[in-house]
């Protein structure tokens, strides 16, 4: 039977949502203690400390906080962003006059990964939020940001609907696009260099499964060195839009490097001075300007939980392209033999 882009797009589509699957239940724990040291740098002493804290607060369940909307958000994005990554090759092949079937270059396949991310952003950003404010939700409590509540994934879904409506479910996306489409140039990238270097002159199609693995971990290595100072910022920005204090990429970001977003602990309590307005929370906590009591954050906070996202790069991405690939593969010999 003769492929045709309907069915090409399907099985892109599937074989995505299997590698976005694999990814999550892979990588979840680490990605939780990213986002805990991204948005809280001051709270956690390194990636032992955050991993010993949470486990004895919320206990062994608290690592997987936020798994739901993770699965949804990286089925949805990979789902998307593989079915995009077909026609954009398509794409990249017209604009360079090469024939339909002609193999593209490792640079070129960087180029459609990176257009692709850009519609895969949509999907993914929605379902981020509400991942990373689960993640987070103990810390805002405990430091008195927000009131106790339910944590579910239905209670933050309604919350933000009920603020801010549909386009509250928006909130980070100027910085998840500037994350995701340079950074999936170099996840691209590195993933099919490292398939070139491994092939050695063979084809790549013949590359057993610990070159995939170590190729999409090499790639997703590559995506997190180029952007995660940007991953950083839009943690900051979706976590705290939870206390209604709205600021965008470029605010959140000057707040980081001079000190106006700064985090200090006193008497077992988390003291947020990023207001030049005193305030005073739920709990009681006071808000005080940043000339008096600025704790200094500078430049290295934009890498806060570096460490637990470089461990799990390696064997989420190797699963997810592991899983992608071979399921792909696997629906492409089943189409054929029709």
């Amino acid at each position: 039977m003769k492929s045709n882009p309907a069915i090409q797009a399907a099985i892109d589509l599937t074989a995505g949502a299997a590698g976005g699957t694999a990814c999550v239940l892979t990588g979840q724990p680490f990605d939780t203690m990213k986002v805990k040291m991204q948005t809280f740098p001051d709270l956690y002493r390194g990636l032992t400390d955050c991993c010993l804290r949470t486990y004895s607060q919320v206990g062994f369940r608290g690592f997987y906080k936020g798994t739901s909307p993770a699965l949804i958000a990286n089925i949805a994005e990979n789902s998307v962003l593989f079915m995009c990554y077909g026609f954009c090759q398509q794409v990249v092949r017209k604009v360079v006059g090469l024939d339909r079937q002609a193999k593209l270059s490792d640079l070129q396949n960087a180029a459609a990964g990176s257009f692709a991310s850009a519609f895969a952003a949509l999907v993914l950003c929605p379902t981020e939020l509400v991942k990373c404010r689960l993640q987070t939700m103990y810390e805002m409590e405990t430091s008195g940001k927000i009131a106790a509540s339910q944590n579910t994934v239905w209670s933050v879904v309604k919350e933000i609907f009920r603020k801010d409506g549909p386009l509250g479910f928006y909130h980070g996306l100027s910085s998840t696009l500037l994350r995701e489409v340079p950074g999936y140039f170099f996840f691209f990238g590195g993933y099919e260099l490292s398939r070139s270097f491994f092939a050695s002159g063979r084809s790549k199609d013949e590359l057993g499964p610990i070159p995939l693995m170590l190729s999409g971990g090499f790639g997703g290595i590559c995506l997190w060195l180029a952007v995660y100072p940007v991953d950083c910022i839009k943690s900051r920005i979706q976590v705290l839009s939870m206390t209604g204090k709205q600021t965008g990429l470029i605010r959140t970001f000057l707040s980081i490097v001079k000190n106006e977003g700064g985090y200090r602990l006193s008497e077992s309590r988390l003291y947020d001075v990023s207001f030049v307005q005193p305030k005073t929370c739920l709990s009681g906590v006071h808000y005080v300007g940043i000339l008096k009591l600025g704790l200094r954050e500078g430049i290295t906070a934009l890498y806060s939980g570096l460490k637990p996202t470089m461990i799990r790069a390696f064997p989420a991405n190797g699963a997810l392209f592991l899983a992608y690939e071979y399921s792909r593969k696997l629906m492409m010999s089943q189409l054929e033999a029709c």
